[in-house]
């Protein structure tokens, strides 16, 4: 019988990372490849993708960058058709792709509501559509969502909650449509707060103040405390888990 470590592996994976330019995405790359992965990075912000990609070099591991807007469905195809034609496959989707807003409901454009929408769920849905077209059985996809999905915001946030809500329902469903036909793993991640680009634009002192009212922990999360998360559902350690969210929050969605 193997090591149960060995389960956590990722050797021989090919894993593509939407949103991978900063913060968590860049993280989860970085992760990934210490677990043995070759990583595909994805995101609008080219420019910042060759500093993630000497990241995942300096593990040993190989990266092939690919600017992509994940709301235009043909981006997510041509970033599928990119990863086959670099490395022959694609095993794992992390969808990390995601923007977020703080504004009042009555004061939210169309426009800015769509565009929450158009990127954090509909992105994640044809980053999905596309890699499940190449993937084999036993492949994973792990969808970034929210705890904001699952429990209600301190801030105006109807567009972002709606959106990561919408992707633990999309989540449920294609793992029922993939895993038994295709053999492909669907779950979801749903974060509390993290240092990250995003929470960074929010006013420390309430954040702390609702994480402290919440949270049993009582304090931000750590990248490392998610790269972990991410780790376990994208590798063979994970294998009996399908259609699930799991809240990595600190306590908040079960206080």
């Amino acid at each position: 019988m193997s090591n149960v470590l060995d389960l956590f592996r990722l050797d021989g994976k090919v894993a593509v990372v939407t949103g991978a330019s900063s913060g968590l995405g860049a993280g989860f790359a970085q992760a990934l490849a210490e677990a043995g992965a070759d990583i595909v990075l994805a995101a609008r912000r080219a420019d910042r993708l060759a500093d993630v990609a000497k990241q995942v070099h300096d593990t040993g591991r190989r990266a092939l960058t690919v600017p992509t807007d994940v709301a235009d469905p043909e981006q997510c195809e041509a970033l599928a058709r990119s990863a086959v034609g670099e490395f022959g496959r694609v095993d794992i989707l992390i969808n990390n792709a995601g923007i977020g807003t703080a504004v009042p409901a009555l004061k939210e454009s169309p426009e800015e509501f769509r565009r929450v929408i158009d990127i954090n769920l509909n992105g994640a849905y044809w980053a999905a559509q596309a890699c499940a077209r190449v993937m084999e059985p036993g492949s994973s996809i792990v969808n970034i969502a929210s705890v904001l999905g699952l429990i209600k915001s301190y801030a105006p946030q109807a567009a972002y909650a709606a959106s990561k809500a919408g992707l633990i329902g999309l989540t449920r469903d294609l793992a029922q449509q993939w895993t038994g036909r295709r053999g492909i793993r669907v779950n979801a991640i749903a974060p509390g707060y993290f240092a990250s680009e995003m929470t960074s634009e929010i006013p420390q002192d309430q954040v702390m103040a609702f994480i402290q009212q919440t949270s049993p922990l009582g304090r931000v999360g750590l990248q490392r405390e998610l790269d972990a998360a991410v780790v376990f559902l994208a590798s063979p350690a994970s294998s009996y888990i399908t259609g699930i969210t799991l809240a990595v929050d600190g306590g908040m969605s079960g206080h």
